[in-house]
């Protein structure tokens, strides 16, 4: 109940949303005053929203950095959150990734630089799925056609949310008999890692972080970033908003 509920309300304060109901309750709204307010808080909220130079300066503070390969010591355990993937397309011979396959390509590369011995990726189907795949399987089956060996991946695929992933996570290493108090690696995107590593430290999980897939650029100021809008500056502001949210909610039902 939980989910849905988060999910409806991080649906209905979207700026995007917002950005809708203002200028629809402008033309509702007869009074004059309100009236040409609302149309103008609607529009003004747009470009904000639309405006590419802001949104990377924003999404430059919130990412963490990134850190060096090289510098990385040794883990048994890589743990790759899943969530970048198109479950929405059925097919049994491939994987049909969406943004984020950082998550997975990055975790390969730290399995074959020698940096993890195992992956084990976690989560399952999200909200209303439409057919009976698995993420963490199907990020599986990519991760053996690229070369990890099938006995060093683990895989649970029941967790819905962030907070699952932490706690089915910890009971799977368990049941294979790790240790719960030697540090593991998290990877996941480096907007949602803020979220993550206090669901898994809240359950009792020493993880270090490797954040990757980052909507952050290199790139501060330049004229069509300032002056022309963009729907990758929506995205990000919603990315940023619904994290926020949950970052909110997961703190109030003490998740984090």
């Amino acid at each position: 109940m939980f989910f849905y509920i988060s999910q409806l309300f991080s649906f209905l304060v979207m700026p995007l949303t917002s950005v809708l109901i203002l200028l629809v309750a402008g033309q509702i709204i007869r009074e004059g005053r309100w009236k040409k307010r609302l149309q103008v808080a609607g529009v003004v909220l747009l470009l904000v929203v639309s405006n590419n130079f802001l949104a990377n300066l924003l999404i430059n503070y919130w990412e963490p950095p990134f850190k060096s390969i090289s510098d990385l010591a040794h883990y048994e355990v890589g743990i790759v959150l899943t969530g970048v993937t198109n479950l929405s397309k059925t097919a049994e011979d491939r994987t049909f990734f969406s943004h984020g396959a950082d998550r997975a390509t990055h975790a390969i590369q730290l399995y074959k630089e020698k940096k993890l011995s195992k992956i084990l990726i976690t989560g399952g189907q999200g909200l209303d799925p439409v057919n009976d795949q698995k993420e963490a399987r199907k990020l599986a089956e990519f991760m053996v056609i690229a070369g990890v060996l099938p006995e060093d991946i683990i895989v649970e695929d029941a967790a819905k949310n962030t907070r699952e992933n932490a706690v089915f996570t910890k009971e799977m290493l368990e049941a294979y008999y790790y240790p719960t108090d030697q540090p593991y690696l998290l990877i996941t995107s480096a907007f949602h890692m803020f979220r993550a590593e206090g669901c898994f430290k809240k359950v009792g999980l020493q993880v270090d972080t490797f954040p990757v897939d980052y909507y952050g650029n290199d790139r501060l100021l330049d004229y069509t970033g300032i002056f022309q809008p963009s729907p990758n500056a929506l995205l990000i502001w919603h990315k940023l908003f619904k994290e926020w949210l949950g970052i909110a909610a997961y703190r109030l039902a003490g998740y984090m």
